[in-house]
């Protein structure tokens, strides 16, 4: 068990505050497996942004979901968590709002990563990790140096194993006592909520539920900006050499934003069932569940499908897999590809240039992958 920061007694109530980010709060799930073995007969909640309440349902350590809407203000949210009695805020996003809105409920124990006009509202503020990676967007400028003189680039950020920002959540529960080596993100899918799913989107009237179903997903959204975007064609041309090798049938998720791009994939892969704004988060975490595969870019639709245990397919761009790469770090299931282009990963929303990093990974090796991480053939 690690060193804590502080010692505080057992918590009868422990408050979690969730990142605002479908992929973020995924990645903070290990810590809160680890913060429940540390503290196994307290009460967890976990407030969170209405839109991602059912993702934190499916997590098993948690036992109360107090959840809050956009417009909703700090003092109505803190007038909520007063009804909580919390001994103890563990504030996991890093902005000053997160940290004023357990400080004006009176939690009397504020926990949290010491950062800039936030400080004052926390009883205990951590240090970053060494390993810790300060992620930089690249300036317009700084990118086409880079492409006019490679040679100045490097292979990159210098990242090891725990640079994952999976290890930045494990590392701020820690400082309260509990274990800081990483578990896989994990969410419970019951099987009825995988019949329901099936039953309401893929069986027809009157036939029965195929005990092999033979799904793949294809998610081809990203809510962070279209530089982190695969080609929408290139998603149609994989999935149509998927379909004819192995007879799988695909399914398209996403949310109302990505409504044209997973038409666009539907025309060109007439089979799939396109999906796009039609489920709910619980309901893409049990389609998730059924599927052999997923291909999708760098979102929270991947580490959705990592937690429920279907490998995943990446192509990465203008991030890094080495620090937002869905599962567990490490994972050999997932296949998370990247090209050798100077100026990636930029971190940027939009690519200021020609969009090289994603159009340098090819259909090629993406079937492969896909082949590889769902039907156990192709290359690894």
């Amino acid at each position: 068990m690690s060193q804590p920061e502080f010692a505080p007694e057992t918590p009868r109530r422990i408050l979690v505050r969730s990142p605002n980010w479908l992929g973020d709060a995924v990645m903070s799930m290990p810590a809160i497996v680890r913060l429940r073995q540390t503290f196994a007969q307290s009460c967890i909640a976990v407030l969170t942004p209405a839109k991602l309440a059912e993702l934190w349902l499916h997590q098993a350590a948690v036992d109360q979901v107090l959840a809050f809407n956009p417009g909703d203000s700090l003092f109505w949210v803190a007038r909520k968590l007063r009804f909580g009695q919390f001994d103890i805020a563990i504030v996991l996003p890093n902005s000053p709002r997160s940290a004023i809105e357990p400080w004006l409920a009176g939690i009397p124990i504020r926990v949290g990563y010491a950062r800039p006009w936030r400080n004052l509202f926390l009883t205990v503020r951590i240090q970053s990790r060494p390993e810790a990676y300060r992620v930089r967007k690249r300036a317009r400028r700084q990118i086409k140096r880079l492409i006019a003189h490679p040679i100045d680039n490097t292979t990159g950020p210098t990242l090891q194993l725990e640079s994952h920002q999976v290890y930045d959540y494990l590392h701020l529960i820690s400082r309260l006592g509990a274990e800081p080596d990483p578990v896989a993100p994990t969410l419970a899918v019951p099987e009825t909520e995988k019949e329901t799913f099936a039953k309401r989107f893929l069986v027809r009237p009157g036939t029965g539920l195929s005990p092999d179903l033979n799904l793949a997903a294809i998610a081809p959204g990203a809510e962070y900006g279209p530089a982190k975007r695969w080609p929408v064609e290139r998603f149609v041309a994989v999935a149509d050499e998927i379909s004819n090798r192995t007879g799988c049938r695909w399914m398209i998720f996403g949310g109302p934003a990505d409504v044209q791009i997973a038409g666009e994939i539907a025309a060109g892969v007439p089979t799939a069932v396109n999906l796009c704004g039609r489920t709910s988060l619980t309901e893409l975490i049990a389609g998730l569940a059924l599927c052999r595969v997923l291909l999708a870019n760098d979102s929270g639709a991947a580490h959705v499908g990592a937690a429920v245990g279907t490998p995943v397919v990446v192509p990465f761009g203008s991030t890094d897999p080495r620090l937002t790469g869905p599962g567990l770090p490490g994972d050999k299931r997932h296949r998370f590809l990247t090209a050798a282009v100077p100026c990636a990963p930029c971190f940027r929303r939009t690519c200021p240039i020609d969009h090289r990093c994603m159009k340098s990974i090819s259909v090629e090796q993406v079937t492969n992958a896909v082949l590889a991480a769902g039907f156990g053939c192709g290359s690894s």
